[in-house]
C-alpha cells in the first residue's frame, strides 16, 4: 500500500528573477512556493493533464492577422521600405 502522507523533496530549476517573482506573487496571495507548487500538481492531477492551456502565441488569431495584413502590403508593394542589409 502506498503511503500517501510521507512527503517528498523534489528540486526544480528556474531563474533567479522568475523565483523571486513566484515567491512576491504567492506571497501575496497567501501561499509559499511549496504550497503554490503543490497545488499546481494536485490539480494537474484532477484534470488528467496541465490545467491551462499551453499554446504557441505566434500562431494566435491576431498575431495571424497581423501578418496577413502586412503580406498583403507587401504583394501589392505598400508600405516597403528598401533597407540595407548588415554584413
Amino acid at each position: 500500500m502506498l503511503d500517501t502522507k510521507k512527503k517528498v523533496s523534489i528540486s526544480v530549476k528556474t531563474s533567479l528573477t522568475d523565483k523571486e517573482r513566484a515567491a512576491k506573487l504567492f506571497d501575496d496571495l497567501g501561499l509559499n512556493l511549496s504550497t503554490a507548487i503543490n497545488i499546481f500538481i494536485k490539480k494537474s492531477l484532477l484534470e488528467g493533464g496541465l490545467p491551462f492551456e499551453v499554446k504557441d502565441s505566434f500562431y494566435g488569431e491576431a498575431n495571424q492577422a497581423e501578418l496577413n495584413r502586412r503580406f498583403k502590403a507587401i504583394s501589392k508593394n505598400q508600405n516597403v521600405r528598401a533597407h540595407k542589409l548588415i554584413d
